[in-house]
């Protein structure tokens, strides 16, 4: 198994052929691509319509979890690799799901509060600078190699996020003043930061603490921590008093109470889809590009919230998502290099094996 540029224990889906393991690829970028986009056009619609609490929109993000024990149970009732293997103590694991737990909570928060104050497309723009974050992160965290193509997509996605700061025409959701706007636009770059940290220590909990990466405990990893993510929501949601008012935001709703519970609920399902995606890719490529993947939203959202949401898309936008697909191409390259060359050596080292037989 290839990831991240550097081999790794064989798992059964080296079993698979080229165009199978192509195929599982193109099946979980689908659902990331598809779950993360909904789920945004979802949370701008349950702001536009009158909703207005950001721990529901927190909230949301994770309390579907229980949907992943479904691909959990099968997983657990096939045989996976047997290798030798001790799992790390309760103590351990206990604390690695809550410290993750708890920061997966407040990186949603500072979505939600993103979401709240910039158009669908603009957040989504923004959001790019998750790979610059992934890039200094995994530097520093899982000790990857800067290169050129590296440097230039974490230059070129800051210059495109830079322009959406600075262009005071970009369109706001209406009653959102320039104050909020500054709020919405740091809090999704923070938010942004905090994610890219949160794969590099999960990827980092992984070769350190659980020393194994199979399905079955990526998909552990996610639903603990979700699990702890959506207790610290609830504990949000009541400490700050706004369940008092979400029966007022249900009758108010633009378009009826029915709308707006099957908007919160698939708002839900949609970050569940995205998060089946995001595990997947992890399994089969590597938490590194499934990073990568989550920014492919970032040409299809803006699009997408042009046709529901008719935002504007202007020359500004256009150019900042050009740069954004620019610095994304650039470190998927640098990503094709790397498996080229972890190729390579695996290939090498198979020969010499044989040769020595």
């Amino acid at each position: 198994m290839i990831k991240d540029g550097t081999i790794t224990g064989q798992l059964p889906l080296t079993k698979l052929k080229r165009w199978q393991w192509w195929l599982l690829v193109a099946i979980n970028t689908f659902f990331l691509i598809v779950g993360q986009s909904a789920a945004v056009l979802l949370g701008r619609f349950y702001y536009d319509q009158g909703g207005n609490s950001k721990w529901m929109a927190t909230l949301v993000q994770t309390a579907a979890f229980p949907i992943l024990c479904i691909p959990l149970f099968f997983i657990h009732s096939s045989q996976e690799a047997s290798t030798s293997w001790t799992p790390p103590s309760i103590k351990v694991l206990v604390l690695v799901y809550f410290v993750l737990g708890v920061m997966i909570a407040g990186d949603n928060m500072l979505y939600s509060v993103g979401l709240l104050y910039l158009s669908a497309s603009t957040y989504s723009l923004i959001c790019a600078t998750q790979l610059a974050f992934n890039a200094v992160f995994s530097y520093f965290i899982n000790s990857q190699k800067f290169t050129a193509l590296i440097l230039n997509s974490v230059v070129v996605l800051s210059l495109s996020a830079a322009l959406i700061a600075v262009n005071d025409d970009s369109e706001r959701p209406s009653g959102v003043s320039m104050g909020k706007y500054v709020i919405g636009f740091l809090s999704s770059l923070g938010a942004s930061a905090l994610y890219s940290l949160l794969l590099s220590l999960m990827q980092l909990s992984f070769q350190k603490v659980l020393k194994k990466e199979t399905f079955s405990v990526v998909l552990e990893m996610q639903i603990y921590t979700s699990l702890v993510a959506t207790c610290a929501s609830l504990v949000g949601l009541f400490a700050s008093g706004e369940w008092k008012t979400l029966h007022g935001e249900m009758e108010g709703f633009g378009k009826g109470r029915v709308a707006y519970v099957m908007t919160l609920v698939w708002t839900a399902v949609a970050w569940q889809i995205c998060s089946v995606g995001v595990v997947g890719l992890i399994f089969v490529v590597s938490s590194l590009f499934s990073n990568v993947i989550s920014t492919v939203s970032l040409a299809v959202t803006p699009i997408a919230a042009f046709i529901v949401f008719h935002d504007k898309i202007n020359g500004v936008k256009i150019i900042a998502m050009l740069l954004a697909i620019w610095g994304f191409s650039s470190y998927i390259y640098q990503n094709y290099l790397d498996e080229r060359k972890a190729r390579r050596t695996q290939n090498h080292i198979t020969g010499s094996r044989d040769d020595s037989c």
